[in-house]
C-alpha cells in the first residue's frame, strides 16, 4: 500500500519522540510542518497520559504488582515511558536504561540478554535489539491506537546518531523490522536537526547562510555527543548544503552528568554519616536526573530536594535525604564538562585496568570542549581552512543537554576564543526549534525532501575507504609485504551508490582463515575510485578493525587464489558493501561480498 503519512522517529538515549506529516492533498506549494505526536504511556500505575516525550526506560513489574494495563493490552507486566523512568529511581534492577548506547556497543553480544544489568532472577533478561523493539512497538501501537492506517504502511524515517557503525545502523533497522516498520530508511540525527530548522526558517534560511559558510551541528543528547560540519555550496547559481565532516562517537552526555551529580549528592550524604550501596548509587544517579531537569527548567529554583530509599526500607520510612542546588548543578556540568581549554587541547586518555565489568564504553575525558578541539583541529586540513580549526560560521545547538543557556554560553565563548586565535570572526547561533523535538520534525521533513519538497542536505561518507591489497614481494625476515591501499568508496559517496571501480589484476583466497586490512581519511578527499596508494603520510590513513573471514571455495580448492574484479556500493543504511566477482565464475552471479562498518574505529 502506498503510503498516508511520512513519520519522522528520534530514537533517543533517553527519549524518544515522534512527528508525522500528512501526505493527502500534498500540492505543489510549500511543504506542510511535521507535527509532533503526543504518545500515551503510564504516568503511574493505572494513570495514561499523552506527552510529547517518550522517555527511552523499559520497566519489568514484579510479580506482586498490578499488571502495567494499556488500552491496547490489558495484562501487560512491562511499562514503557515516564512510569518506566520513575521507577529507575527506587528499582533501578528492573529498569532497562540508555538501550540506545547498548546498541552500538561492539564489545558485548548486542542480540544477547544482557539488560537490565544485575536482574534479580524474575526477570527475564532481553537484548538491546529487543529494548530498542520494545520502544519502538510502542510507538506503533500508539499510533495505531490513534490512526486507522499502521504505522508498518507509513513512510517511516528513523534517527541514527551520524557516528554510528554499520553494526549498529543496522541493528536498529533490525529492531525496526521487529515493530513491523518495513519501510524505514535511516537518516543521521545532525542532519535531521539542520533539516528541522530548515523547515522552521522556510525560504529565509539563505538569510542565514551563504556560499562559503561552514554550520556546526553541535549535538550533546542524553547519552551520546556528535559533531558534524555542513558546508552552504554554491553550484550553478544554485545554493546547495553539504555535509563535510562527522566526528566519531563520543559516548558522553545527559547520562555522566546525572552520574557527576550523584556523586556531589553522596558526599553530602557521606558528611552526614551515610553510605550509599551500589544499588542506591544508581538509584540516586536516577533521581539526580530528573532534579537537574527540574533546574535547569525552572530558573527560579535555587534547589530542589533528593530522597532515595534507606536500606532495607521503604522510600517512605527512612529515607536519604539532601538537596541538589543550581550552584551544583552550574559548578558540576559548565566548569566539569564544558571547562575552558585552549584550542590544542586533545582528550585524555587514562590507563586501563586489565580486568573491567562489562559495561558502557563511555568517554574516558567528561569534557567535551576538548572533544570539540580535537574534532575541529583534525578537519582544519581537510576542508582546506586556514590556521589550527576548522572555522565554522554558524553554530546549530541540538539536543536536551545544551537547552542550558549557561552550557550554550560556555561553548560559544569556546568557539569565539579559538577562531579569534586563528584570526576568524566569532560564529552565530541559527535560531532552532525545541532541541528536544527536532531530530524527530526534521525526519518527517526528510521525507518530504525525498520527494521533492525542499532543499536536499548532500551527505555521504564522512571519509574515503580503502581496502588493502598485499603485493608480492620476496620473503625477507621482520619485514611484511608492503601493502597497496585502493581507494572503494571516495569521500562523500552517497547511501544508495555504486563506486566504478576500474579493472585491477587481483587475486581472492578462497577455503581457508583470511584477513582483510581497510582504512578510512578523512583528510583525502580527492581521491577517486580505484586509486591506489603505495605509500601516504602519517596521519593521512587511519586503519579500521579488519575482518577475518573464510570465504566458501565454491567448487574450487582451498587455498586457491581467484582471479577477481571489485565491485563497491554503499547500502541504502550507509554501509560499504564490497564484492569480488570472479572473472572466469564457475556459475551465473556468482560473487562473494564483505559488508565494512565503514564508521567503526
Amino acid at each position: 500500500m502506498s503510503a498516508r503519512w511520512v513519520v519522522g522517529i528520534d530514537l533517543g538515549t533517553t527519549h524518544t519522540a515522534l512527528a508525522a506529516v500528512d501526505l493527502d492533498g500534498l500540492g505543489d506549494g510549500a511543504a506542510p510542518p511535521a507535527q509532533v505526536l503526543a504518545l500515551p504511556q503510564l504516568i503511574a500505575p493505572g494513570t495514561l497520559e499523552a506527552r510529547a516525550l517518550l522517555p527511552s526506560f523499559l520497566y519489568f513489574a514484579h510479580e506482586s504488582e498490578a499488571a502495567l494495563a494499556l488500552p491496547w493490552d490489558g495484562g501487560r507486566r512491562f511499562a514503557v515511558g515516564e512510569h518506566a523512568r520513575t521507577r529507575a529511581a527506587e528499582s533501578p534492577a528492573r529498569v532497562v536504561s540508555s538501550a540506545k548506547s547498548w546498541l552500538c556497543h561492539d564489545g558485548v553480544d548486542r542480540r544477547g540478554p544482557i539488560l537490565p544489568q544485575g536482574a534479580p532472577d524474575d526477570i527475564e533478561k532481553i537484548s538491546p535489539v529487543e529494548a530498542s523493539f520494545r520502544l519502538l512497538d510502542h510507538l506503533s501501537e500508539a499510533w495505531q491506537a490513534e490512526h486507522a492506517a499502521p504505522l508498518g504502511e507509513q513512510d517511516v524515517i528513523l534517527t541514527v546518531p551520524a557516528s554510528f557503525d554499520a553494526t549498529a545502523r543496522d541493528l536498529t533497522v533490525e529492531a525496526a523490522y521487529a515493530a513491523g516498520l518495513e519501510n524505514v530508511t535511516l537518516l543521521e540525527e545532525p542532519q535531521a536537526a539542520l533539516y528541522a530548522w530548515i523547515a522552521s526558517a522556510g525560504d529565509g534560511w539563505r538569510q542565514h547562510l551563504g556560499p562559503g559558510d561552514v554550520a556546526l551541528v553541535i549535538d550533546v543528547g542524553g547519552g551520546t555527543t556528535d559533531f558534524s560540519a555542513i558546508e552552504a555550496v554554491a553550484r550553478e547559481g544554485v545554493l546547495e548544503l553539504t555535509r563535510i565532516a562527522v566526528g566519531d562517537h563520543i559516548l558522553l552526555g545527559g547520562d555522566n552528568m546525572d552520574l557527576a551529580l550523584a556523586h556531589v549528592v553522596a558526599n553530602k550524604l557521606r558528611d552526614a554519616g551515610k553510605e550509599l550501596d551500589p544499588w542506591q548509587m544508581v538509584a540516586l544517579t536516577h533521581t539526580c536526573r530528573a532534579a537537574k531537569e527540574r533546574l535547569l527548567a525552572d530558573a527560579t529554583l535555587a534547589s530542589t530536594p533528593i530522597a532515595i530509599a534507606g536500606r532495607g526500607s521503604s522510600l517512605f520510612g527512612s529515607a536519604l535525604r539532601a538537596d541538589l542546588t543550581r550552584d551544583d548543578v552550574t559548578r558540576v556540568l559548565v566548569d566539569g564538562f564544558f571547562p575552558v581549554v585552549a584550542a590544542g587541547a586533545r582528550p585524555t586518555a587514562r590507563a586501563r585496568v586489565g580486568l573491567t565489568q562489562i559495561g558502557l564504553p563511555y568517554a574516558a575525558d567528561p569534557a567535551v570542549t576538548k572533544h570539540l578541539a580535537a574534532f575541529l583541529s583534525r578537519q582544519a586540513g581537510a576542508g582546506g581552512r586556514h590556521g589550527r580549526l576548522l572555522h565554522p560560521t554558524a553554530v546549530l545547538f541540538n539536543g536536551g543537554v545544551v537547552k542550558g543557556d549557561a552550557l550554550r554560553a560556555r561553548l560559544l565563548d569556546a568557539l569565539a576564543h579559538w577562531l579569534k586565535e586563528d584570526g576568524a570572526p566569532a560564529p552565530r547561533v541559527l535560531p532552532g526549534a525545541d532541541p528536544d523535538l527536532a531530530v524527530a520534525r526534521g525526519a518527517a521533513h526528510y521525507g518530504l525532501v525525498r520527494r521533492g519538497k525542499g532543499l536536499r542536505i548532500r551527505g555521504g561518507t564522512a571519509r574515503a575507504y580503502y581496502v588493502g591489497i598485499e603485493s608480492p614481494a620476496p620473503a625477507v625476515p621482520g619485514v611484511e609485504p608492503p601493502i597497496v591501499a585502493m581507494c572503494v568508496a571516495p569521500f562523500g559517496m552517497e547511501e544508495g551508490t555504486h563506486a566504478e571501480l576500474p579493472p585491477h589484476e587481483l587475486g581472492l583466497v578462497v577455503g581457508e582463515p583470511v584477513r582483510f586490512r581497510f582504512f578510512g581519511s578523512s583528510v583525502r578527499r580527492d581521491d577517486r575510485a580505484g586509486a591506489a596508494l603505495e605509500r601516504w603520510q602519517p596521519g593521512e590513513l587511519d586503519e579500521l578493525s579488519p575482518i577475518e573471514v573464510e570465504l566458501p571455495a565454491e567448487g574450487r580448492r582451498d587455498g586457491d587464489v581467484v582471479a577477481v574484479e571489485l565491485a563497491a556500493q554503499i547500502t541504502p543504511v550507509g554501509t560499504l558493501l564490497l564484492e569480488a566477482v570472479p572473472r572466469e565464475p564457475l556459475k551465473d552471479g556468482e560473487r562473494w561480498k564483505i559488508e565494512l562498518g565503514v564508521r567503526s574505529e
